[in-house]
């Protein structure tokens, strides 16, 4: 198959939700239909220690949530299908952040009952930012919840999103009966079985024909011509052009648990989503056909398979074809690397694959030259933007609790820090190091895996900050920087790559350092011109 051909195969996309919306099992049900799983996993019930398909550490099994993002990948009717399911918690939100600098678009998915979350608002609002097309999934519909178009209402004011429903319920909670599928006019009865792969579906091209009362009965469905003609009225009608310009966000209806409505949502997907989308990089726009390969590290993964302490850099091939065992330039260290088992990812197995497209995700086995962001091309000098470490909300001491362990503790932290689970800050005052996380979770993620994956033991120590600043001096020989670190001594600090760090304790004190050094100029991320 021609180059272009692979390109326009490849859909790649994130889903993104509050935690507990049903975004896991969503994606474990996707890989169902395209056969890349057998058996749906126990996803919730933290009894049976299955787990569900895509989380893979132990503490995400134990606690139920996902902690890392995960990367899937499918052939679903002759397209390659790659989800990168992200955390919903907000204390792992930079991963997700992250993330969604790798996705061609994203399906959001809404917990019918609870409506639109404060996580979903944030992430929406990053996909917008980067004009990133969306497609709604309102999931739960078999459990009492709100009204269809009071959600609907709700995601337009709440997320800032232009809707028009591809699909619409016959009914909520206990009286739902099944999905009419708008895109493709068909009717599929739910049976509440969620055992069951396929649904029966009904074809039915006219909603107005008898037919529609002997299969749902008479209310419900004077009930639905009513709310059709309404949609009709209200909504705009699909078109893709706006939906990939971000203007336009199809919405779909299911119950991802009960395997229902998720069928609809990926035959359309397949259909509509982009192919994979050109990449702004720091010194021009990089598009997907262009012949010669280049591509960059979103994530990175340690210890993936405890036994083998491998660590895996995930890299989005943005250009070109990524070949196994061909040196490219790792830009940063101006170094040619090469790769002899790039790996992809099918559920949860990893292959290793000669071959990647645009739009792929392939994971890198790292012994300590990748950081986020990096960039890998066949010897062009560029890197891609968008990609920053986000000023830290939380900061504590880091203490050794075992002396005899000091190297794996320091092997440990320095590992995790790559991964961007956290950052590393060391004191200019005395050395002692503090790890700054966006949420306070992340301390027993850290604990923990220092514990299991490097034999480490450590104990923390409030730290008095309330957010890292980076610093850049307009001037560094100037005395007014001078000034400024000896009256800030105590709040310095170096992060991982050396950058220089003002732990700030308040916002007064940023303000007021703004005030008083105003050619010290303070950044909340670590990506600044």
């Amino acid at each position: 198959m021609s180059f272009l051909k692979e390109i326009e195969r490849r859909r790649t996309f994130g889903i993104i939700s509050h935690p507990d919306a049903g975004k896991t099992t969503l994606t474990e049900k996707l890989l169902l239909f395209g056969g890349a799983i057998q058996e749906a996993g126990a996803v919730k019930n933290n009894k049976i220690k299955k787990g569900a398909t895509s989380d893979f550490m132990e503490i995400e099994r134990q606690r139920g949530i996902s902690v890392a993002t995960s990367v899937l990948a499918f052939n679903y009717h002759d397209k390659k299908i790659n989800i990168l399911d992200t955390p919903g918690h907000k204390d792992f939100a930079e991963d997700t952040f992250r993330t969604l600098t790798a996705v061609d678009s994203v399906i959001v998915v809404i917990d019918v009952a609870k409506g639109v979350e404060e996580q979903t608002e944030k992430l929406v609002a990053v996909c917008r930012m980067r004009k990133i097309p969306i497609l709604v999934f309102i999931n739960k519909l078999d459990r009492e919840g709100k009204d269809a178009f009071d959600l609907m209402d709700e995601v337009e004011k709440k997320l800032g999103l232009t809707v028009t429903p591809m699909s619409f319920p016959i009914g909520m909670g206990y009286d739902f009966q099944g999905i009419y599928n708008i895109w493709e006019k068909n009717i599929n009865l739910f049976s509440g079985d969620s055992r069951k792969n396929i649904e029966d579906v009904i074809a039915i091209s006219d909603v107005e024909s008898p037919e529609l009362e002997k299969i749902i009965g008479q209310k419900p469905a004077d009930k639905l011509r009513e709310e059709l003609e309404l949609i009709r009225e209200v909504y705009p009608d699909f078109n893709r052009e706006d939906y990939l310009d971000g203007k336009l966000q199809p919405v779909f209806f299911g119950s991802a648990l009960n395997n229902f409505g998720v069928r609809e949502l990926l035959d359309c997907f397949v259909e509509i989503a982009p192919t994979p989308r050109p990449k702004e990089s720091e010194t021009r726009l990089v598009d997907p056909k262009e012949e010669k390969m280049s591509g960059f590290v979103f994530k990175i993964h340690a210890n993936m398979d405890p036994k083998h302490r491998d660590r895996l850099a995930f890299v989005k091939i943005v250009s070109g074809t990524f070949e196994r065992n061909k040196p490219y330039l790792h830009v940063r260290q101006g170094k040619n690397l090469k790769f002899s088992s790039p790996n992809a990812f099918f559920a949860e197995k990893k292959e290793i694959v000669d071959i990647s497209y645009p739009g792929d995700i392939v994971g890198l086995h790292d012994t300590g030259n990748f950081k986020i962001g990096d960039t890998l091309t066949e010897g062009e000098q560029m890197s891609f933007k968008g990609i920053p470490s986000f000023s830290p909300e939380h900061f504590r001491y880091i203490n050794n609790a075992d002396p005899l362990k000091s190297k794996q503790l320091e092997k440990g932290v320095d590992q995790l820090m790559d991964e961007g689970v956290a950052q590393l800050f060391t004191l200019e005052m005395n050395n002692r190091k503090v790890i700054g996380t966006v949420g306070a979770l992340q301390y027993e993620v850290i604990q923990y895996r220092l514990e299991h994956e490097y034999g480490a033991k450590c104990t923390y120590e409030n730290f008095p900050a309330y957010k890292a600043c980076w610093v850049k001096p307009e001037d560094p020989k100037n005395e007014e920087f001078a000034e400024f670190k000896r009256i800030k001594q105590k709040f310095l600090a170096k992060d991982k790559y050396g950058q220089l760090v003002f732990l700030a304790d308040s916002d007064f004190s940023i303000q007021m350092t703004q005030s008083k050094f105003p050619t010290v100029k303070l950044f909340f991320t670590s990506e600044f011109d």
